[in-house]
Parts: structure tokens; C-alpha cells; sequence
């Protein structure tokens, strides 16, 4: 996969560092470059007893940490020797930044031309929206995401995870990972830029491609689905939901086999796709009546044994510990570097031969000194000289 490249990761908090730790899980060398203060994620709360946030361990395993300041010559200096022996930058800087302190593609690509640089933006590089603020609430607000999520006649709703930034972080390590097999093929670099509001508008997919092609206007339907019926949730007789998604007449057949209502497919109804959808209220009432006579688990088994698409609605914890969370490594247990125990971290979702073995997410500056040395070529006496003037942080001066 990506084995043998190495990545300078000036992300911080979600989005790029989670685009930084796929490169990472896809088999990359990702060098952390943070600031003298530290990647902001590692004081979001709630502050874990071995001085961790959850929110910095979500997205930087695998990796290692150095700090940099760039604002200095010797720091910039520093990097630049980084940048000669690396494969990938990527950042989520505003569309200002990089320029002005020589981070953008043209300056780095004249100390390696093979440099691939990896740009996370909010929403445009140019005009009034270049250095306009863009939270994960705003860009799921701004791109039409909210108007299609909650329940219908319901406030817009955000999705439960932060959907705009995440998504970007996906785009930003795919959009990468594709510049660097073609600075592989031609020797030359490349230059990718993903803004956050941009991805949040091809998500949208067959929704706005509906409405462009003179279609009706999305809008929030809960968990039912707008053009697919039935493909919704119900409530169960001890008060848990069963999500039910028969796509196709085939399962829709087998799901009214199932729980007792054989007829339902004949009745004229429901017996189309587009009847279902013309007759939701009605379909939804039958199906519903039906469900809430037995309970969750009772239901659960009739549907395995008869192979109707079913699925508890789980809450995070039930998700987590269901077996198939095991089964995928979805949930591994690493070793804390400073104490006997493990901490349960999320596992990789690329399965693939020779997978790498993802380290615990690395303290503030720990690998400033041994990267410098093995990379840059710089012997200690010069890390320690930098260390003094306030260049760069090594794991001595950050523990101090």
C-alpha cells in the first residue's frame, strides 16, 4: 500500500489528522509537525487521568510528534530538510497561510520536486469566503446537509459525528494517497486541495442530483427513506428499534412472510415500489402494528432465520461490543506507554495483506529529536542547539 512513504502531517484537531492517521493505517510514515504549543485536540475535553483526550486519540495513532516553530528561519530551515526526504505534506491551514510562511506547493515543490501537498480548506481560496470561518456545525448548516437530517417538520439536525470534518479528512488522505502514485509515475509532485464545504456537496449524491434533474426538493424524513419503502425503524414490543430495509420484491415479499402479513404485496397499495412510496403513512402503520408484537431479540431471530435485511439500532456502547466489532479488529487493545495496562482504541478499517501494527498516538513532542537525527541528518549537538533558541521542542524541554 503506502509502505516506504512518508508523510509531514501540519494538521490538527479532526479533519486532518484523520486523514493523516488513514495514510498511517494504509501503511505510510506520518510525522506529526505541531506547533510549540501542541495540536489544540490534546486539551479538548474531558481530560483522561494519564493527561490523554479522547478526541486527540480518535485520530493520531500511528504516528509520530515533533514541534516546530515555522515562524522562526532555524525552524522553517528544519522542515525544509524534513521536506527533502519526504514523500506528502498535507495541512488544514486557512487559504492564506501556507503562502506566507512558505508552506504552499510552488515553495516546497523547489525543495523537492517530487513533493506532494495535501491542502484541507473550509470553503473557497479566493474572494470573501477565503479566510472566512468554517466549523464542522457551519459547513453542515451551509451545504444543505442539516435541511435533509432529523425528523420530518422537525428543526434541521446535525449529524451525531462531525461529518463535515471527517468527510474532508476521507478526501484529503484519498486525494493524497492518488497524488503521490503519480509523483511516483512521473517523478514530479502534485498539489491537492479539498475544502470542507466542497465535500459536504458531493455527499449529497442522488439527493441533489434529484433536484437538478427537475426533481422535488429533499427534505428531513427521519430515518425513512425518501424514494425506498419500506426502509425505516420501528419499535418493538419491549420499546427497542429494528431497523427493516427490504430492499427489492423479493425481501419486501419475504419481510410480510414474515411477520405475518402474507397479503400485504397484493394489496395495490403497496404492491410497486412507488405505491409504497405514494402510501408511506399507511405501509408505515401496518408494518409498525405488526412489529410491536413481539420483542426485539424475538424478532432479531425470525428475521436471521429468514435472511430479512434487520438490524438493531444500537446505541455506541452496544455497537462496540457487538461481536462483529471483534470479528472486524474494530476495537484493539494497545499498550499505554507508560503504564502495564491497555487502552481499547478503534481499529483500521483498510484490511489488507502486511496491515501495519498502529502505535499508541504519540506524546507532544516525543520523536522531535530522533526524527531530526534520522532524517534531517542533524547531529544532537544541533538539536540541542535548536532546542535553546526556541526553534523546536523535544520531548525534554515539553515534559520541563
Amino acid at each position: 500500500m503506502l509502505s516506504g512513504k512518508r508523510i509531514l502531517d501540519l494538521s490538527w484537531v479532526l479533519g486532518g489528522p484523520f486523514a493523516g492517521q488513514l495514510l498511517a493505517q494504509l501503511g505510510a510514515e506520518v510525522i506529526k509537525v505541531e506547533t510549540l504549543d501542541g495540536d489544540y485536540a490534546r486539551r479538548v475535553p474531558p481530560i483522561l487521568d494519564s493527561g490523554d483526550t479522547p478526541f486527540f486519540l480518535s485520530v493520531n495513532r500511528g504516528k509520530q510528534s515533533i514541534a516546530l516553530d515555522l515562524k522562526s528561519p532555524a525552524g522553517k530551515q528544519a522542515f525544509d530538510d524534513l521536506v527533502r526526504k519526504s514523500d506528502a505534506v498535507i495541512y488544514g491551514f486557512a487559504p492564506s497561510v501556507p503562502k506566507r510562511l512558505g508552506l504552499d506547493f510552488e515553495t516546497l515543490q523547489a525543495v523537492n520536486p517530487r513533493i506532494v501537498v495535501g491542502q484541507l480548506i473550509g470553503l473557497h481560496d479566493q474572494g470573501e469566503w477565503a479566510d472566512a470561518p468554517a466549523f464542522d456545525l457551519m459547513l453542515q448548516a451551509l451545504s444543505g446537509v442539516m435541511s435533509i437530517t432529523g425528523e420530518e417538520n422537525g428543526r434541521p439536525v446535525r449529524f451525531g459525528y462531525q461529518a463535515a470534518d471527517l468527510v474532508g479528512g476521507l478526501y484529503l488522505a484519498l486525494g493524497t494517497a492518488a497524488a503521490l502514485a503519480k509523483a511516483q509515475a512521473t517523478g514530479q509532485g502534485e498539489a491537492v486541495q479539498v475544502s470542507l464545504f466542497d465535500a459536504q456537496i458531493a455527499m449529497l449524491t442522488w439527493q441533489a442530483q434529484g433536484w437538478l434533474t427537475g426533481g422535488p426538493l429533499p427534505k428531513a424524513t427521519g430515518a425513512r427513506h425518501a424514494m425506498i419503502a419500506p426502509s425505516d425503524i420501528y419499535l418493538t414490543g419491549d420499546g427497542k428499534w429494528i431497523a427493516l430495509a427490504p430492499t427489492g420484491d423479493p425481501f419486501w415479499i419475504k419481510l410480510c412472510e414474515t411477520i405475518g402479513k402474507p397479503g400485504l404485496p397484493a394489496d395495490p397499495r403497496f404492491a410497486s415500489g412507488a405505491a409504497r412510496i405514494e402510501n408511506i403513512e399507511a405501509l408505515t402503520q401496518e408494518l409498525g402494528d405488526a412489529i410491536r408484537t413481539r420483542t426485539a431479540d424475538e424478532w432479531m431471530a425470525v428475521f436471521k432465520q429468514a435472511r430479512v435485511p434487520a438490524a438493531l439500532v444500537n446505541n455506541v456502547k452496544e455497537a462496540l461490543t457487538h461481536p462483529l466489532c471483534a470479528a472486524r479488529q474494530m476495537v484493539e487493545s494497545v499498550a499505554h506507554p507508560h503504564s502495564e495496562g491497555v487502552v481499547k482504541l478503534l481499529g483500521n478499517p483498510f484490511k489488507f495483506a502486511g496491515m501495519p501494527d498502529l502505535a499508541y498516538p504519540p506524546e507532544f513532542a516525543q520523536d522531535t529529536a530522533q526524527v531530526l537525527q534520522r532524517i534531517a541528518g542533524y547531529p544532537p549537538e544541533k538539536v540541542d542547539e535548536l532546542a535553546r533558541s526556541g526553534a523546536i521542542r523535544t520531548r525534554a524541554a515539553a515534559a520541563a
